[in-house]
């Protein structure tokens, strides 16, 4: 519906007030006609039939949308959003069950609703779990219940009180009163009046300098080098013993070695720090100041 629904009718060209005043207009339906406009639409996407069922929820969409204004995003912009969840459920709605349109739809209104305060309230996305959406949802309310105010910090009896009635854990409520207590502000925003730096002058860049990180590329690389010819002389399967031993990540134990090359354990690691040992010999031959890095 969303790609072919003429959505201009909908347009709010006169203000919002005007818009939620058409909105009441558009006559109800029966569950008969509910039933056959969506038939129509489902079967052959036909126009008036998306018109008939979109209009006539539109009342249903305004008065869930009114009920997130508290997070303080604009309400047009959450009937825009909930009106697309709106039209999600005309798509899906299964007419064979017993229930009507709004009893469905409103499940999609308000997670289309939600999801654009999740989206909008951070930079940071949060709420990227159902129990921190849930969270998101009902942290004030619950504050609200608990302290007969939604202000201030909650103490740590709070915290246990909400733990409890959603199942959550305590570094979860911790952490959404602490992102919900302030909005995301911009490091280029004035430190003060009198002041016009911004504050991203005085973040520290800790990363290395140019000339640093392609000192550290380069030694890396010759280090690389001298691993290589050192391992050049050695048997192969002692080769790729030490290469799974000391050099590949999360590598196999001594046992699935064994296993692998049908030898003990023990011989494993004989082999392992034989071939160590020719690799220290060779780079120390070679550069007598990494010394200090072979233990």
């Amino acid at each position: 519906m969303t790609t072919n629904t003429n959505l201009n009718i909908y347009r709010n060209t006169d203000g919002l007030g005007d818009f939620m005043r058409k909105a009441r207009s558009y006559p109800l339906l029966s569950a008969a006609e509910e039933s056959r406009f969506i038939e129509l639409w489902q079967a052959r996407h036909d126009p008036e039939a998306g018109h008939r069922l979109i209009s006539s929820h539109l009342r249903l969409v305004i008065g869930i949308a009114n009920g997130f204004r508290r997070y303080g995003l604009s309400l047009e912009d959450l009937i825009s959003e909930g009106s697309v969840g709106l039209m999600q459920a005309v798509d899906r709605f299964d007419c064979s069950r017993e229930c009507r349109l709004s009893t469905y739809a409103k499940w999609w209104i308000r997670a289309a609703i939600q999801e654009h305060i999740m989206r909008s309230w951070s930079l940071v996305r949060i709420g990227t779990t159902v129990a921190q959406k849930k969270l998101f949802f009902n942290l004030r309310r619950l504050k609200q219940e608990i302290r007969g105010s939604s202000e201030g910090h909650l103490s740590e009896g709070d915290v246990d009180e909400i733990m409890n009635r959603l199942q959550i854990a305590r570094h979860e409520v911790v952490s959404m009163e602490a992102r919900l207590s302030g909005k995301d502000s911009s490091l280029n925003v004035p430190i003060s009046d009198a002041d016009a730096s911004e504050r991203i002058d005085g973040l520290v860049d800790v990363s290395d300098t140019p000339d640093r990180a392609y000192e550290q590329i380069s030694e890396h690389n010759y280090q690389r080098r001298l691993l290589g010819q050192a391992l050049a002389t050695v048997p192969e399967r002692d080769r790729e013993i030490f290469i799974k031993r000391r050099i590949e990540e999360d590598g196999p134990t001594l046992g699935e070695l064994g296993k692998d090359y049908s030898i003990s354990p023990e011989r494993v690691r004989q082999i392992e720090h034989s071939v160590f040992e020719q690799v220290r010999q060779f780079v120390l031959t070679e550069v007598p100041e990494y010394g200090a890095e072979f233990h």
